[in-house]
């Protein structure tokens, strides 16, 4: 029987062992095309984001930790010229603080986190206006008790914006809820992203997308102010897109959340070589 370890290496192969296009686009043409959610191109994106934290739990403004996230996004073209668009989010976290309630400290767990992933219906118009429909979730994948829930989420989400050849605006609300599982947690979690990005050339984008939550069950918000800078590079031939970001918190839960996130990403643009499986 393969492993899953030997499952999830022999996807990432697949992936990055596929070729681009043998009309090579330009780096802004492709930057363009990457600013768009309901984007066409395939990536591989991979996220370093740093945290510190902040909350009137002792010790709380001492803590830090560091994510890996690898973030696939997999379109899958239909006739029709939509397309169904797969991301799931696997995330690995180095250090996160977990606080003991029975010791009153914190302590850390280093391990696979629980996976996300959305599925949507996407269509973008002539016009530029871009829709999605959907589902967003997680699988309680964690290694650690403190790395996840062990619930299984699901929830509904959709996305509108416009798309023009100098920007991209748009909002992409969601809300999980937990659907089983072998834990106790009760999850009912709104999400808003809000983006607005602008191109000014030379496959360069700037903008922001914060991420705005709201958990039903504590009655608490994360309200983050965020920038990005992204540069798209034509390298060994396959398109590259390089960002970072800075989210700083004006909310978060008072005992304990996120004061600042610095990120840095890479994406390749790959073929999705998982077209050929589905037709």
């Amino acid at each position: 029987m393969i492993s899953k370890r030997q499952w999830a290496v022999g996807f990432l192969y697949l992936l990055l062992s596929t070729t681009a296009a043998a009309a090579e686009p330009s780096a802004d043409e492709v930057a363009k095309e990457l600013a768009n959610p309901n984007t066409p191109l395939a990536t591989l994106k991979f996220k370093l984001q740093h945290r510190l934290y902040t909350g009137d739990l002792a010790g709380a403004d001492d803590q830090g930790n560091t994510t890996l996230v690898f973030q696939p996004s997999l379109p899958f073209p239909l006739n029709n010229g939509d397309k169904i668009i797969f991301r799931p989010a696997i995330p690995f976290q180095f250090d996160l603080p977990v606080y003991d309630a029975t010791n009153l400290n914190f302590g850390s767990d280093t391990g696979l986190g629980d996976i996300g992933y959305d599925l949507v219906y996407a269509i973008t118009t002539k016009s530029g206006l871009i829709t999605a429909y959907g589902v967003i979730g997680s699988i309680p994948t964690a290694s650690e008790d403190g790395l996840g829930s062990d619930r299984w989420t699901l929830g509904p989400e959709i996305l509108i914006g416009q798309i023009s050849q100098t920007s991209v605006l748009g909002m992409l609300p969601s809300h999980q809820v937990d659907i089983g599982g072998s834990g106790n947690a009760d999850i009912s979690l709104t999400t808003i992203q809000v983006f607005g990005i602008y191109l000014p050339g030379g496959g360069w984008s700037i903008g922001s997308s914060p991420i705005f939550t709201y958990d039903h069950e504590t009655d608490q918000a994360t309200i983050p102010l965020n920038i990005n800078l992204g540069k798209t590079i034509i390298a060994g031939g396959r398109p590259w897109k390089l960002g970072m970001e800075l989210n700083y918190y004006l909310e978060q839960p008072d005992a304990f959340g996120p004061e600042w996130m610095i990120g840095f990403d890479i994406a390749p643009v790959v073929e999705n070589s998982l077209v050929n499986w589905v037709k």
